[in-house]
């Protein structure tokens, strides 16, 4: 008779699980950073190219922010490293400033 099978370690498995939500976070920060760096106000009166860049950074500082959330929770940080965060979290940091600039 045949004992019980060893205990599989699917980290990999695990890993894709958690990784796709940080991957779509961070495409989504990227895209609304990319999207407030690329807006260019024709003047100082263009209050609407303005305020699209504070929502372009408000929405990618966001998501960078929830990202990390994520990955701070310790099952998901135990499987995935620093690497995994560190795009969304410069992604956010790039939005920051460039809302603090004021565009």
């Amino acid at each position: 008779m045949t004992g019980p099978g060893p205990v599989d370690d699917d980290r990999g498995g695990l890993a894709t699980v958690f990784a796709v939500p940080l991957i779509l976070l961070t495409l989504v920060s990227a895209y609304f950073c990319w999207t407030a760096l690329t807006i260019r106000p024709s003047g100082a009166w263009d209050d609407d190219a303005y305020a699209g860049i504070v929502l372009a950074c408000v929405t990618s500082a966001g998501a960078a922010g929830v990202a990390a959330a994520v990955w701070v929770v310790p099952a998901v940080r135990r499987v995935l490293g620093w690497g995994w965060v560190v795009p969304a979290l410069v992604l956010g940091v790039v939005a920051g400033v460039r809302w603090a600039t004021g565009g």
